[in-house]
């Protein structure tokens, strides 16, 4: 059975199979996670970025890639783009959002994981409203957890910061 469980931590530490980072479009890092894994993984990840955009163009909202990690502990970086809160309807953010969660689970379970940490999706500079942002994230793992309880041990929603976790933790206890 899969474990889901909120911390407050940098996910550049983490020694998991993967890490997600919540990127651009352009996948050659920005501000905020994405900046951060740039940065704790190095030059390798951009090196494996540039490659995916130059061979795909840039990364769909809603889609997911895999990368090296670089320098950081965990074994695979999982890019995905999350919806910029406002540039579409609300349903359609969710479902975007939820697709991220989504793909990036399936594309860990091709990577044959049993670990993967998922940042705040979209709750920084897009300004995903973050209650409704949790709910999404957990509501999409949940789901995904239950179409395939065995592929993955554990899932950990890294939040940025105590709002977050609490948010989080609260609804993982339902």
């Amino acid at each position: 059975m899969t474990r889901l469980e909120a911390i407050e931590a940098d996910i550049t530490t983490l020694a998991v199979d993967v890490i997600v980072n919540a990127a651009n479009t352009s996948l050659m890092g920005g501000g905020g996670v994405d900046g951060a894994i740039h940065r704790a993984g190095g030059p390798d990840i951009r090196k494996d970025c540039m490659a995916i955009v130059e061979r795909d163009g840039p990364l769909p909202t809603g889609r997911a890639v895999i990368t090296k990690a670089g320098k950081m502990p965990a074994g695979h970086v999982v890019h995905t783009v999350g919806p910029v809160w406002g540039t579409v309807g609300e349903q359609e953010a969710v479902a975007l959002l939820a697709s991220c969660y989504r793909s990036s689970l399936d594309l860990a379970r091709d990577a044959s994981a049993a670990s993967i940490a998922f940042p705040n999706i979209s709750t920084g500079i897009y300004h995903f409203p973050k209650p409704l942002a949790a709910e999404t994230a957990i509501k999409a793992v949940s789901a995904w957890v239950d179409d395939d309880p065995v592929t993955l041990e554990s899932v950990t929603f890294v939040c940025f910061d105590r709002e977050n976790l609490v948010l989080y933790r609260d609804l993982l206890r339902v």
